[in-house]
């Protein structure tokens, strides 16, 4: 019996010992303030409640989570796309996040976070085409036109992935935001636009009978948050998505996010 409760004894202070283990593992950052910054543009990742006029998604939870376990206090701030990745590489903000694909041109100017999400790129059309319906019909059209931000993967890959390697190409129509994406293909200014398939699925719940994906996934691109060069943010930040990730709270964001709004909306 006494050599019983003495292994109990011995396993319930190993349990103490892993979790406190565990939980010493990120570092506490002593309650600072952070400036984060996003677009409010890209449903579901970042975008106004309808009702309130406050800023909800995916990367709003993701980011206070990652803060509530760091101790870190989060002061949100809004940025036009263009300007986001610059506004961080001066030091204006602290964070930054807009669906932004990790790759090695960004690299040289800021740091990037670990992926937080993978999507695969893919057309999306007015949910009347019947002439667009992947890239060869698309490419071999002269007359189509294809919208997108400049700098953004949509532009590349439709400069590389869809058109001719030639950045100046007239069919590319420049718009500075998503938002003015959606509305020229909506009117139809442009043809098609290209979107990673979480913002695309959520453009065409959002907007039934307007919109629809069509054809094979184009590329496929890694998510990241976006930090100052040399950025103390970044392996704290990267330790709490670790942790997210191996206690199922980016599933549950996932899930909130891509299937429960959806369903209630």
């Amino acid at each position: 019996m006494l050599l019983k409760m003495g292994l109990k004894l011995v396993a319930a202070s190993l349990m103490l010992f892993g979790v406190t283990a565990q939980a010493a593992e990120l570092p506490d950052l002593g309650g600072r303030t952070i400036k984060a910054v996003t677009e409010n543009g890209y449903f579901p990742l970042n975008f106004s409640d309808p009702k309130s006029g406050d800023g909800i998604g995916w990367e709003y939870d993701a980011v206070n989570e990652i803060a509530k376990r760091l101790n870190l206090k989060v002061e949100w701030n809004l940025s036009a796309w263009d300007v986001m990745i610059e506004s961080v590489k001066g030091g204006q903000y602290d964070i930054g996040m807009d669906g932004i694909t990790i790759n090695d041109e960004r690299q040289q100017q800021i740091d990037f976070s670990d992926s937080y999400l993978t999507q695969q790129m893919f057309m999306l059309v007015r949910a009347d085409e019947s002439k667009y319906l992947n890239v060869k019909a698309f490419a071999d059209d002269p007359k189509g036109l294809v919208g997108a931000q400049p700098g953004t993967t949509g532009f590349y890959t439709a400069v590389y992935d869809m058109l001719d390697a030639n950045e100046d190409n007239p069919r590319i129509i420049l718009l500075d935001t998503f938002a003015a994406l959606t509305q020229a293909l909506k009117i139809g200014d442009v043809d098609v636009i290209l979107t990673d398939e979480t913002g695309g699925n959520g453009l065409v719940d959002a907007f039934p009978g307007t919109f629809k994906m069509v054809g094979d996934a184009l590329t496929s691109e890694d998510f990241g948050f976006i930090f100052t060069k040399g950025s103390d943010l970044v392996a704290p930040v990267n330790a709490a998505l670790t942790e997210m990730r191996a206690d199922g709270t980016l599933a549950k964001i996932n899930h909130k996010w891509f299937v429960e709004y959806k369903m209630n909306k």
